[in-house]
């Protein structure tokens, strides 16, 4: 299987990092390619901008653009690791989907709403959060950040799974970490579409 990684963190000495190489080790061990999008690495525009809709009122899409959309299009799934910041992803993160799940790409729109057109996509979450699990449990974010997730690319784009692993309470606790880096091993390694 074919995955592509967008991944969003800007220090790659970061724990996100090292979760991000343990899911590259856990895909090749379990047979599958994975291309990643480091989008603070390549430093990603993530400003919507007047450039960006003249290009797509004249039925066009800005070149940086196109070429996440072509990558996007040869995956059979999608994986975004990002940490979670005041409960919501990181800006870069949403400006990468203001400007790539365009409309005819991601999703047609008539009066009867959005209808998706990634239908073949599987989509997993892998978030970090300072915050412990109960936490995000019992204020009801942990739900509210799965809800407007799977608005988003269920609702909206098509996409039939809609995944989220959760990795709370990260801090600088080595053995959460391990076990964290092994459990997305793991995930990689057995992933499924």
């Amino acid at each position: 299987m074919k995955v592509l990684v967008v991944y969003a963190h800007p220090n790659p000495k970061s724990f996100n990092h090292a979760i991000l190489e343990e899911l590259k080790k856990g895909l090749a061990d379990g047979g599958h390619t994975c291309d990643v999008i480091d989008l603070y690495a390549m430093q990603f525009n993530p400003r919507l901008g007047t450039e960006d809709f003249a290009a797509y009122s004249g039925g066009g899409v800005p070149g940086d653009v196109k070429k996440h959309q072509e990558k996007i299009a040869a995956a059979d799934a999608l994986v975004f690791i990002y940490p979670i910041w005041w409960w919501q992803p990181p800006a870069l993160f949403k400006g990468w989907i203001d400007r790539v799940m365009t409309l005819n790409f991601a999703f047609t729109f008539d009066d009867k709403g959005p209808e998706g057109l990634l239908t073949h996509k599987k989509i997993v979450f892998i978030n970090t959060t300072m915050g412990p699990e109960k936490q995000y449990k019992d204020t009801g974010i942990a739900n509210a950040i799965t809800k407007i997730d799977e608005a988003t690319w269920r609702f909206v784009c098509g996409v039939r799974d809609v995944q989220h692993l959760f990795l709370y309470s990260v801090g600088d606790n080595d053995e959460v970490r391990r076990g964290y880096l092994e459990k997305v091993y793991s995930f990689g390694k057995e992933f499924t579409s």
